[in-house]
């Protein structure tokens, strides 16, 4: 769990009913800010903006600094923390998968509207990082209008991801089926009390065989699988104003201090700081 500090700066949300698949996180000094391994729903973007970090992505660890750019599929479990407690700050852009999808489709860039995982985890190049930066000053700026605002996402977005469709090719692997059909089960019971055993019983794996694969294809046991689900209902929960106390119940916690602590693990931010967000 991340140390506490009382001098450490509030993470900034920004969300606007306009643009309602981008959500942009903004923090300023992150020396403290320390995440348990993790996955998001969306795509997720981001740029260190001041200092050094350590990104993990899978079963690779990057030394990533200021200038540098770092991509996420989702439910790819990642993890970045600072080093030595020095200091570094980032932006992050969280992108609805969907939409991204048909952005990539529309464009070309995909032959059928299906997600595909993008290979690439960090990029070093300065137009891109400096046009980056530009388009979230745009976003965080309440005097540009939304058309201004959809324009420079979109056309950031697009062309990185024609830099990168250009790139050479090297495929991913994927789970096989009874283990999405598992992550499939998991997603759709996270709210509920469930067992190992209601796992094998599913899957038909041992429960040996069912933690050790599930963990190599997703980062996560079942367990912090689910868990990690759970966060990521109760973040969709806070964005629409829901109460901390009824969310945590909602999706699937026994009480709000489980909840919050467990948030703050995976979140790097507490429920209250995630709900009250910067917004037009």
């Amino acid at each position: 769990m991340p140390p506490r500090s009382s001098s450490l700066a509030a993470p900034v949300f920004w969300r606007h009913p306009g643009i309602p698949h981008i959500e942009l996180r903004k923090i300023s000094d992150a020396r403290q800010v320390c995440y348990a391994p993790h996955s998001h729903t969306h795509w997720s973007f981001g740029a260190v903006t001041a200092g050094k970090s350590t990104f993990r992505y899978r079963d690779s660890s990057y030394q990533i600094s200021a200038g540098d750019l770092v991509l996420m599929n989702p439910h790819w479990v990642h993890a970045c923390n600072p080093i030595e407690n020095e200091p570094w700050a980032y932006l992050m852009l969280y992108v609805d998968t969907h939409w991204l999808t048909d952005l990539r489709y529309q464009a070309g860039l995909l032959a059928s509207s299906h997600w595909k995982d993008i290979e690439t985890a960090v990029i070093s190049q300065p137009r891109f990082y400096h046009a980056y930066r530009a388009m979230a000053a745009c976003l965080l700026d309440n005097q540009r209008s939304l058309l201004e605002k959809q324009t420079v996402v979109v056309d950031y977005l697009l062309e990185v991801l024609q830099w990168l469709s250009r790139k050479p090719h090297q495929p991913l692997q994927k789970a096989p089926n009874e283990l999405l059909a598992v992550a499939a089960y998991l997603d759709a019971h996270a709210t509920e009390e469930l067992s190992l055993m209601d796992l094998c019983n599913f899957s038909g794996y041992s429960a040996g065989h069912l933690i050790r694969t599930f963990k190599q294809h997703f980062g996560l046991t079942p367990h912090a699988y689910l868990v990690n689900r759970r966060i990521q209902l109760g973040q969709r929960e806070l964005k629409l104003g829901k109460p901390i106390v009824e969310t945590a119940l909602k999706v699937g916690f026994n009480d709000q201090p489980h909840f919050q602590r467990t948030f703050k693990q995976l979140v790097a931010a507490t429920p209250n700081q995630y709900r009250h967000s910067l917004s037009e």
